[in-house]
């Protein structure tokens, strides 16, 4: 993995908390958002671990170029900006997670983990309330653009059950166990339930089950 921050003592920090554990290595650190680009191209990691705000190229435009190359790798964002806003444009980009860096150092590990296995990480105060805010009232039509409302509507049982989950933020492996399926089916069944919904990813996915109220179906 790579990790981003425009702080050294930060930086020195998390690669010697990971370069200690035995199934994450990191092969390389950035100080902005273009330098994790520059990075990301030469060493093709498979998760970029970021910063929000940084000199330069932040972290939210820094997620949007790093998901478009060809190989994409993995964005979970990592900061002391506890806003909704923040949380908001980081998903919308297409991070996977939002985790604060007060987190303790098994906490952060273990959203590595998660997400590397597919699953969605909203570990702060306003990530938190912006999920309970969906589950706690139905979203009003204009919320979810009538396309993919549209799409959510030729959804089968199935696939709005997987959607359910994935929305929960569960991991290939989790939704396996859930579904009675391998943990492999459930990575295509993913890949098809993304393509249904023309998004570019499960965390965009997992915004539009929230804003569509299907957490509330379980």
């Amino acid at each position: 993995m790579l990790v981003t921050d425009d702080e050294p003592l930060v930086r020195f920090g998390l690669r010697a908390l990971l370069d200690a554990t035995d199934d994450i290595s990191v092969v390389g650190e950035a100080v902005d958002g273009a330098a994790a680009l520059a990075q990301a191209r030469a060493l093709a990691p498979d998760l970029v671990l970021t910063d929000l705000r940084m000199p330069g190229m932040d972290g939210i435009t820094a997620t949007k170029r790093l998901l478009a190359l060809p190989n994409p790798p993995i964005v979970l964002v990592l900061t002391t900006f506890d806003t909704e806003e923040g949380v908001t444009e980081a998903l919308q980009a297409g991070a996977a997670g939002y985790l604060l860096k007060d987190a303790p150092p098994e906490q952060l590990v273990g959203a590595i983990r998660l997400v590397a296995a597919g699953g969605t990480v909203l570990a702060s105060a306003s990530a938190a309330r912006l999920v309970n805010a969906s589950r706690d009232r139905a979203a009003p039509p204009a919320r979810i653009p009538p396309d993919q409302r549209r799409r959510l509507e030729k959804l089968n049982e199935q696939q709005r059950e997987l959607l359910r989950l994935v929305g929960g933020g569960l991991s290939n492996a989790q939704i396996a166990q859930r579904m009675y399926l391998a943990e492999g089916t459930v990575k295509a069944y993913v890949s098809r339930l993304l393509g249904a919904l023309a998004v570019d990813n499960r965390t965009q996915a997992a915004i539009l089950a929230h804003n569509a109220g299907l957490l509330d179906e379980e």
